[in-house]
This record gives structure tokens, C-alpha cells and sequence, in this order.
């Protein structure tokens, strides 16, 4: 298990995974008062939490399946990623997809937050590509079933 460094200027406890298996930790509002999101209105909620994660690490930052479901509250920028170099608080930026106001409360669970390695590359340019049995079918190619 990676150690990450977090500073919590929240009053709420640290993401904490829910489940054995969970990838994702969820992410609390860090609020004075509530804040309402009229439809397809977007906010930035802040979590209060800062991390610095080590080289090779980004944070992806996802919406909860709960509040898309029941009420239309998505992320704007989703997946949202906190590269390895970045100091601040994270923030959320929420989005009213229904059409009814939504109040997000200090400390509601407002996203997802799953830490993940990645791998740096560099591009060979060349002028063909291997084949595969797919070959260029995109959208809809395998089918429906």
C-alpha cells in the first residue's frame, strides 16, 4: 500500500474507502454555508483536502453514482485529474443535470477520489500502424450484444 501525504483544513474526517474491494474514497463538501445548484448550473465545492502524491500518481476525481442517479449531480470535467505537482485544495465541479434546485450540505459526500500509477510515454512516428482483427471500427463496431 502507497503512503500519500494529506493536509485535512476540513471538519470532516480523511477519505477512507468504504469496502474491502472499493477503489474509490469519497470526497466531502468543505462548506461555511450550503450551496445551491440551480438546473444546469455548475459549482466549484471545495474538499478542503490538499495531497501531494509521489511521481507516477495522478488522483481522479469522480462522480458518485448515488448522486447521478438519484439527482442528477455529475462532474463537469469527469473524470478530474490532480497531477503529481499540484499543492492546492481540491475542488469539485459539480453540475445540476435535473431540473430541481440541489442543495449540497458541508460534509455530504459529493464525489469519488481513485489514486492510480501511470506510466510516461514517448511517440514513434511512423506511417502504419499493426493490424488487429478490429482494424479502424470505432463507435458501435463490435455490436450490441
Amino acid at each position: 500500500m502507497t503512503s500519500i501525504k494529506i493536509i485535512n483544513r476540513s471538519r470532516h474526517a480523511l477519505p477512507s474507502y468504504q469496502t474491502e474491494d472499493a477503489a474509490g474514497m469519497d470526497l466531502r463538501a468543505d462548506l461555511g454555508a450550503p450551496v445551491v445548484l440551480k438546473p444546469l448550473e455548475r459549482q466549484l465545492v471545495s474538499t478542503g483536502l490538499s495531497i501531494e502524491l509521489p511521481k507516477g500518481f495522478e488522483a481522479q476525481i469522480r462522480p458518485r453514482s448515488g448522486l447521478a442517479y438519484r439527482h442528477g449531480i455529475g462532474i463537469v470535467n469527469s473524470p478530474g485529474t490532480i497531477d503529481a505537482d499540484y499543492r492546492g485544495v481540491i475542488q469539485v465541479l459539480l453540475v445540476n443535470l435535473s431540473n430541481q434546485d440541489f442543495t449540497v450540505e458541508d460534509g455530504e459526500r459529493i464525489a469519488q477520489l481513485v489514486v492510480a500509477r501511470y506510466e510516461k510515454i514517448s511517440w514513434e512516428a511512423v506511417e502504419i500502424l499493426g493490424e488487429t482483427e478490429r482494424g479502424a471500427g470505432g463507435y458501435g463496431s463490435t455490436g450490441r450484444k
